[in-house]
């Protein structure tokens, strides 16, 4: 059963739509991540089901609890939606210690001297904070002014958390580094979230469930592994790890003997081939970097490309090719070193051939 349902949410903002027709159930002890770009809708989501905005129409449901119903005229104010809310800034008081800014929140629910203590003690506890009750935020680290933010929210026992891209004022390796300490505390407690964020490793590491956005429009959901091995469209492909996109040529492909063909004529095998005539409207071709091989000449099923770039990325070789006409991007695990202008063949297995929906322009 979903904890969390968000039915074919609208926000408007005078002429523009924010968010539009927006649904997502979220069941108990899962974390749903919003991702996508700038302006998508993510946060505007995650503003209604807060309670911070005012849905134009469709319904929020918390626990079976009625959180917003546009058509009925039903709003529970933020306060009294049994929600948790992490945000970007973490929202500390700079002039209260770690206890007082825990204790706020739980004085105001009217629990006694006691209950405050011992649940300021236990969820200090969860997030790793244990014994800091008397500190004051500018005595804490980034990460662990992110802890006791998520801490202070836990603290009142919500029946979903949310978080508003709660790493993006962190640094690079702090942040990695909080991604597993967020999944694990999330997992480990089994908290029902909703987590908003921009970047697509922080989403695949923290979530259950990802939910793509993209024009106030939810383009694609599944688990991190779907959405990157199957995605259902050019703009979750693209947007959820790169992508070499390449055009389709309908007439040229053979789907009998599974292969398609780009534009400029470049045939690949494709498991995907058998449901092209399924695909309504326009299709692409995308191949993952780390899909594509470099193989030694007179290999079956390869095909010639010319190096444009190469660069080292610590573990990985980042090199860009001209095939065909086409510019891509390949990925390969270790140290290797390619010149401007130099010949390689490549091959990909049919496996990893994929074709999907051209989104709308």
């Amino acid at each position: 059963m979903a904890v969390l349902k968000v039915d074919k949410l609208v926000k408007k903002y005078g002429d523009f739509t924010a968010a539009e027709n927006v649904s997502i159930d979220v069941p108990s002890g899962t974390v749903c991540t919003l991702l996508g770009p700038s302006g998508c809708g993510k946060t505007t989501t995650l503003r209604c089901v807060a309670g911070l905005e005012q849905p134009d129409a469709g319904t929020i449901e918390l626990d079976g609890r009625t959180l917003s119903a546009a058509q009925s005229g039903i709003f529970v104010p933020p306060e009294s939606r049994g929600l948790g809310m992490v945000f970007q800034s973490y929202a500390l008081w700079p002039h209260k210690t770690v206890f007082e800014n825990l204790a706020l929140g739980l004085r105001i629910a009217g629990k006694s001297r006691g209950e405050i203590a011992d649940k300021i003690a236990e969820v200090l506890d969860v997030v790793g904070m244990e014994g800091s009750q008397k500190r004051h935020p500018a005595q804490l680290s980034g990460g662990q002014q992110q802890r006791v933010a998520v801490a202070r929210a836990l603290a009142l026992e919500p029946k979903c958390l949310l978080f508003d891209e709660p790493l993006s004022n962190l640094d690079v390796l702090l942040r990695d580094r909080m991604r597993f300490e967020i999944r694990e505390m999330l997992t480990s407690q089994a908290i029902t979230a909703l987590y908003v964020t921009h970047d697509q490793t922080e989403a695949m590491v923290i979530s259950d469930m990802i939910c793509v956005m993209n024009r106030g429009r939810i383009a694609g959901k599944g688990s991190p592994a779907e959405l990157y091995d199957r995605p259902p469209t050019t703009f979750v492909a693209a947007f959820f790890g790169r992508t070499n996109l390449l055009p389709l040529d309908r007439a040229a492909s053979r789907p009998e003997a599974g292969v398609v063909v780009t534009a400029s004529g470049l045939a690949l095998r494709s498991r995907d081939a058998g449901r092209l005539e399924a695909l309504n409207g326009e299709a692409s071709i995308a191949v993952r970097p780390e899909a594509i091989r470099i193989t030694r000449d007179g290999q079956a099923g390869q095909f010639e490309a010319r190096v444009q770039a190469c660069a080292h990325l610590g573990p990985n070789t980042d090199i860009e090719v001209e095939a065909a006409g086409h510019h891509l991007s390949i990925l390969i695990a270790g140290r290797r070193a390619y010149q401007p202008g130099e010949r390689v063949h490549l091959s990909i297995d049919a496996d990893d051939v994929m074709l999907i929906t051209k989104d709308e322009a």
